[in-house]
């Protein structure tokens, strides 16, 4: 059976562009005992694929030249060798991006009930790796107490967006950094949040500034997406036994060299306070119960989410760029026939 999938031909350096990658059709061999066939309605584009394009060390494997580019997809299984996929069942699982993969069970593969949301692409966003990394970045590292002041980095973004409304669920002030007017007025309007600060052209000591000016009484938790100047910012402004849930580090996946700033680090000595990063994969027992919550709070409107899904394979490589360049609107996914 041939299939096209999207793959590497070329390491990127700085930003990811459409050169870097090709469209091609391969022939799909004969599935393996333990393997199954899933056509992929929907895949997942994710900012973490770009660590995985470059000689970096990653918590998942190195994508090789010539090799498909893999992310979490969702799909239909068409034929199978393993008892745990039958026939006809709908898939998540970490994949190749591609039209059509032979995959086998793993720590992300599960069966979905297609009926179970309004919309299968929501079992890749709120109900998927996105809500998921969210609700457990916030609440297992970042660890919010009602009252408390959380800031969250690209909180503009699909997870930031989700972790900043599950801080405010759990009655903290929750404040976000977004780049443009146009984002940090939907912080505020759409998601709910108490203030908003741009960091667009504003340098250390300036983004510093803004955070104090929003938070005069300090920040009890920071969930990061972004590194670089946001963190070292943030690091200044934390509380006495502040939490820092490190989630992301955007700002630095296209440098050559990560920038080497934290010029504040030593406030986590003198503020008693904790830095941690996670990976969602730590908690896949725990996956069944976080879904379950994630769906009652948008069940009574407690959660709101962007989901932004382009037509066809060869939408994968634009949108994979537009999650670098600031202009995609939403959590980016790929429909497929």
């Amino acid at each position: 059976m041939m299939t096209r999938q999207v793959v590497l031909t070329s390491r990127p350096v700085g930003a990811p562009v459409a050169g870097d990658f090709a469209i091609r059709e391969v022939d799909l061999p004969d599935l393996a005992p333990g393997e199954f066939r899933v056509r992929n309605l929907l895949l997942s584009l994710d900012p973490g694929i770009r660590q995985r394009l470059s000689q970096v060390d990653s918590y998942v494997k190195l994508i090789d030249l010539g090799s498909a580019l893999t992310s979490t997809t969702l799909g239909l299984v068409e034929e199978s060798r393993d008892a745990r996929a039958t026939v006809g069942d709908h898939v998540i699982g970490f994949h190749t991006i591609a039209e059509r993969t032979n995959a086998t069970w793993g720590p992300l593969t599960r069966k979905i009930d297609p009926a179970a949301t309004g919309a299968l692409s929501h079992h890749l966003s709120v109900l998927g790796p996105t809500g998921l990394t969210a609700y457990f970045g916030l609440l297992e590292i970042g660890r919010p107490r009602a009252g408390e002041t959380v800031l969250v980095s690209a909180a503009a973004g699909a997870v930031g967006s989700i972790a900043a409304q599950i801080a405010r669920i759990h009655g903290c002030r929750v404040v976000g950094i977004a780049g443009g007017a146009k984002k940090t007025a939907r912080l505020i309007e759409e998601f709910g949040l108490d203030a908003a600060i741009d960091y667009r052209d504003k340098d250390l000591a300036a983004l510093t500034a803004a955070i104090r000016d929003a938070v005069p009484a300090g920040v009890d938790v920071f969930f990061d997406n972004v590194g670089g100047v946001q963190l070292d910012a943030a690091l200044d402004c934390l509380n006495p036994r502040g939490r820092v849930a490190l989630c992301g580090l955007i700002s630095q996946y296209n440098a050559a060299v990560p920038e080497q700033r934290f010029r504040n680090m030593f406030k986590l000595i003198a503020k008693s306070a904790r830095i941690e990063g996670f990976v969602v994969l730590s908690y896949a027992e725990r996956f069944p119960d976080a879904l379950r919550e994630l769906a009652g709070w948008i069940r009574v409107g407690r959660l709101t989410f962007r989901e932004q899904i382009e037509e066809g394979l060869e939408a994968a490589i634009p949108g994979f760029l537009r999650l670098f360049d600031g202009t995609n609107d939403g959590k980016m996914m790929v429909r497929l026939p």
